[in-house]
């Protein structure tokens, strides 16, 4: 697949808020071309388990929360 095209992912788990206000949410997405790879992303706005997300950028993860 080529690297700069973007990407679907369902999100599997939400791992909690972050952020200064806690405005950006932290989740688990899975890939759905790839169901085997998973990464953290932060992620701003409404979030639910389930929702699928188009990234444009999949090789970034983010930090985990402290």
């Amino acid at each position: 697949m080529d690297a700069a095209a973007p990407r679907m992912a369902r999100v599997t788990r939400v791992l909690g808020r972050t952020g200064s206000r806690g405005g950006v949410t932290q989740v688990r997405v899975e890939f759905l071309d790839d169901v085997q790879r998973s990464i953290i992303r932060n992620v701003k706005g409404p979030i639910r388990e389930g929702d699928v997300l188009i990234l444009l950028e999949s090789e970034r993860e983010a930090r985990r929360l402290r």
